[in-house]
């Protein structure tokens, strides 16, 4: 193995129809118009020196290193500024050339520290690399003149030029001793990231980079995405992992397991140790671009907290007990059996992983339909994303979004509803932010102010800043104006839609119950913005719908998603590129999750357990009978819990003390069971109630496949071996065979030619596919071999998109004097989902806590200033965390995250839930907030928690002999 380089062209790839045919050096090159000279050379092979450029920035020409000739024309352009035209004739090297060069490269040098043996990117800087180029020997200026290389002056006066390396940042150092001011750090904050926090400031000599207002890194505006650390060309700015272990010598590509955009990297490793994770530039989630989980926080995979071994326990006060794999297989297998055998059959069931691989939760899966012989299986989609599954299949015929990520680039006008993009999906929302700085139209629709209303170069057009609980409401309302205006697309309607759905659903739409002055006092947003919006989506051009857990995540979430299904129909907005109803998911395997039937309801892909055909065909493949009633969702589980008859749980990589609504309720069920077994990288709070700890693999320590959510089918590579001996199928397929149903593969490729066999929308897939195409969308088989980047292009996978009637039901949760207050929940961008894997990193640098945003009005009738303690409470809990004012939220609402365990904010919601997937109503929760100088009742019962149910026994020392 070697490290994986990929090219670098030095400007961007263009795209147009017309060709043009140039001589490059004597040899003939044909490229798009448009092309730079410099990539021109590229692709015959020919690396013209440069410093200033790469393939992933717009060219820049400052270095003034990439000169050539050009025969008939005066001077030495830039070659990464200079367009090809037809015919002309290009020299790279010439004896004018070098010396031109060699002369750029000493001014460049003599500002520069010659400490390359002790440098942290030896073997790895361009400026050495170019140095040698130009065939660089000597430096004819000294540093006796101004510099800012030495914090002093040869005669021992202060040098004010100098600046200090700034190491606040938590995992990469900026040193502007080594700085070169190329720009390209600043180009890729601005043209990649779309952050702006970096600049050029100062004129001439003095011209160096600023984070900020000249501030540290830690402390501007910089998001750590890692886009500026990449993009340097010298070790001004390095990764400290780098600095510690000095540079990798083997690389293997693997896909991030943090958010559903499933963006790919290489692990650069020494041994079997990762120095970085870097970007992969033909990834086909994310072109080269990361964000600070992804590109840093992977420290997790070796911290202390990690259990490697088997663990038991009797009672869940117990202190756990390491033992084989062996004995923990064996007790798991015995326990549920016995359990079945006094209870029932349907007494225990599962959880599938979202954070886990697709052959993972097949196996799981599997295991609870085969050999526990039920379908009491479920996941962490219940109480995210169920809502998508069943609205999108309802109108468009499939449970998945219908573009790819690239898509966003052709739209005109983009929809964001119940989204945080530049916090859980920063790396799309980089893409979309690009998009409309070139100029597309943004709707945003959100209680809070998030950061895509207003931000550097990005301004929303509408913000409909809506009543928590009313988004089915808006949403009728912005189609009742397209509706009743005229402005619906007839002529699509008519060619792919059902005809008399629509008619039904337009009669409904057009009430005046559903216009936007009915219910301006109901969603509290302004008729006439509501309207504009509506005008703007129906004749803007290409429209697209992207949205998150804000619209799912509510008593009407299905009915939700069916309304914007309803808008993108109505205004023809499905089937090309640059539209389309696209949920942003939550997880990195989310998606996947769901197409591997984990659903109590499901097999893989999505057919009902109750088709005959579909089932035998299963058991056929499977060798057994197996059971065509729907088993327990999750809220089931617990309720069964509760009453008795549900006794035992396997759950696979989700920590649901701490994720799922109504903490008490949950803890309650939990400590019910009679064996709880939990597969996990660490003891997490559902770990406080578990019989059985097996330890499972972290994403380094996989092999398999994760689907984003564009339904692109990743590989996850291996790249060291798993800590704990043994991979997470392989404990799963040993205990289904103690069970008596004997489960076994060689390798995770055997599980995915299983799914693919079973599964018709990945009949095409097989692990040697996505490794000749890097990756692939589902549908992949017959009828689209090379997988599907685009769904319902010619037609929707149910035939006619059907509009569905979506009544406006307010929520059962109400405020009242005792709870006058909304609470909505959510993400920030340093941390992910519960925080178990982020909180173990540097990240904890960003959100050490969980706080709460309150309204400055709200805040001062309360008495809390900024900073203090106060106690959040609902009808069913309460929690204390720090308050921040905050004028994000409208009056009325607040908000917090749910990433740290100690807060408890899942203490607080309800067990309100979507009406046709029991996805619970996170958003939308009545609370009081008061100032509080203590913790609550639930934080103290945590604490002890911690203390007694997590201790693990201590081996005794045996005396040596």
């Amino acid at each position: 193995m070697t490290l994986i380089k990929e090219t670098d062209f030095g400007t961007p790839a263009v795209a147009s129809p017309n060709m043009v045919t140039l001589e490059i050096d004597g040899h003939a090159v044909t490229v798009p118009e448009g092309t730079s000279i410099m990539r021109a050379a590229m692709e015959l092979g020919t690396k013209i020196p440069k410093l200033c450029a790469t393939d992933s920035l717009n060219s820049f020409g400052s270095c003034r290193l990439c000169l050539v000739e050009i025969e008939g024309r005066k001077g030495t352009p830039a070659s990464c500024t200079t367009p090809v035209a037809p015919g002309i004739k290009v020299r790279t090297q010439t004896d004018r050339l070098a010396k031109l060069r060699k002369g750029v490269m000493e001014l460049y040098i003599s500002d520069h520290p010659l400490d390359c043996l002790t440098c942290a990117a030896n073997g790895d800087c361009e400026l050495q690399d170019m140095a040698g180029a130009v065939g660089l020997r000597e430096v004819r200026y000294g540093y006796e003149g101004d510099n800012h290389v030495f914090a002093r002056k040869s005669d021992g006066e202060e040098n004010f030029r100098f600046k200090a390396k700034d190491q606040s940042n938590p995992y990469f150092t900026f040193d502007p001793a080594k700085c070169i001011v190329c720009s390209r750090c600043v180009r890729a904050c601005e043209e990649v990231q779309g952050t702006f926090a970096l600049t050029i400031d100062g004129r001439g000599f003095a011209s160096h980079v600023s984070a900020g207002m000249d501030e540290n890194f830690l402390n501007s505006e910089c998001v750590s995405c890692g886009a500026c650390v990449q993009a340097c060309p010298t070790a001004t700015l390095t990764e400290k992992s780098v600095i510690k272990l000095g540079q990798p010598e083997h690389s293997l590509v693997t896909t991030c397991a943090y958010c559903g955009v499933g963006c790919s990297f290489k692990a650069e490793m020494k041994g079997d140790e990762v120095v970085r994770m870097v970007p992969y530039k033909d990834g086909g989630a994310n072109e080269g671009h990361s964000c600070v989980k992804g590109r840093f926080a992977w420290g997790y995979a070796t911290h202390k907290d990690r259990i490697t071994k088997p663990m038991l326990r009797e009672r869940i006060t117990d202190p756990w007990r390491e033992v084989s794999w062996d004995e923990a297989i064996s007790f798991t297998a015995k326990k549920f059996t016995d359990i079945q055998k006094k209870y029932g059959r349907t007494s225990i069931g599962g959880i599938t992983s979202s954070r886990c691989t697709n052959e993972e939760v097949y196996v799981v899966q599997k295991m609870i339909r085969a050999a526990f012989k039920n379908n009491n299986t479920d996941t962490c989609a219940r109480v995210c994303h169920s809502p998508t599954g069943y609205g999108l299949s309802k109108t468009f015929g499939t449970s998945a979004g219908t573009q790819d990520f690239k898509s966003v680039a052709e739209s005109d006008v983009i929809m964001v509803i119940g989204a945080n993009p530049t916090d859980g999906h920063p790396v799309f929302a980089s893409r979309m932010k690009k998009r409309l700085r070139a100029g597309a139209k943004l709707i945003v629709v959100d209680p809070r102010r998030t950061d895509m209303v207003r931000s550097p170069h990005i301004k929303a057009d509408y913000h409909l800043p809506l009543l928590p609980g009313t988004n089915v409401a808006v949403m009728n309302a912005l189609s009742h104006v397209i509706l009743t205006e005229g402005l619906e697309n007839r002529a699509y309607i008519n060619e792919r839609c059902d005809t008399m759905e629509f008619a039904r659903w337009e009669a409904f739409i057009k009430d005046k119950k559903n216009s936007p002055e009915a219910l301006e006092s109901v969603s509290g947003v302004p008729a006439a913005d509501v309207r504009a919006a509506a005008r703007l989506f129906a004749t803007g051009g290409n429209g697209a719908i992207y949205y998150g857990l804000g619209v799912t995540e509510h008593s009407q979430g299905s009915t939700m998603v069916m309304a914007m299904a309803n808008l993108a129909m109505a205004t023809g907005n499905v089937g090309r590129n640059g539209v389309g109803v696209n949920p942003l998911r939550g997880q990195n395997n989310v998606q996947g999750s769901c197409d591997m039937g984990s659903f109590p309801h499901e097999f893989p892909g999505y057919r009902h357990v109750s088709d005959d055909a579909v089932r035998q065909m299963f058991e056929q493949v499977w060798q057994t009978s197996l059971d065509s009633e729907p088993g327990l969702r999750i809220p089931n589980m617990f309720n069964a819990a509760v009453e008795g008859t549900f006794k035992g749980m396997f759950v696979q990589g989700e920590d649901i003390a701490q994720s799922d609504p109504n903490t008490k309720h949950v803890n309650a069920a939990l400590e019910s069971l009679e064996c709880l077994v939990v597969q996990d990288l660490f003891l997490n709070e559902t770990a406080a109630f578990a019989h059985v700890f097996l330890p499972g693999t972290s994403f380094l320590e996989k092999d398999g496949t994760f689907t984003n959510a564009e339904r692109r089918i990743n590989r996850v590579r291996m790249v060291k071996a798993p800590m704990q001996g043994k991979h997470e199928w392989q404990a799963v397929c040993e205990i289904a065979t103690a069970m008596g149903y004997p489960m076994s593969y060689t390798d995770p490729s055997e599980i995915m030619d299983e799914i693919a066999h079973v599964t018709p929308t990945f009949a095409g897939v097989s692990f040697a596919k996505i490794e000749e195409m890097g990756s692939v969308q589902w549908p992949c088989n017959e009828k689209a071999p090379n997988g599907t980047p685009l769904m319902h292009v010619n037609g929707f996978v149910r035939g006619k998109g059907r509009f569905m009637i979506t009544e406006f039901v307010p929520t059962p949760e109400r405020t009242n004097r005792s709870f006058p207050l909304i609470l909505t929940t959510g993400r920030i961008l340093s941390q992910y989902n519960v925080g178990a894997q982020t909180r173990r990193t540097g990240n904890v640098a960003w959100h050490p806590e969980d706080v709460l945003e309150i309204h400055p009005h709200d805040a001062e009738l309360r008495g809390i200033r900024d900073g203090q303690m106060v106690s959040l409470a609902s009808r069913i809990g309460a929690t204390s965390l720090r308050a921040i004012i905050s004028d994000r939220m409208p009056q009325g609402v607040v908000y917090t995250t749910f990433h740290h365990p100690v807060t408890g904010a899942n203490v607080i919601t309800t067990d309100n839930s979507d009406w046709a997937t029991n996805c619970p109503e996170y958003k939308v929760t009545a609370v009081q907030v008061t100032l509080s100088n203590m913790q609550s009742e639930w934080q103290k019962e945590w604490e002890a928690r911690e203390d007694g149910n997590k201790r693990i026994a201590v081996k005794p020392l045996v005396a040596a002999e």
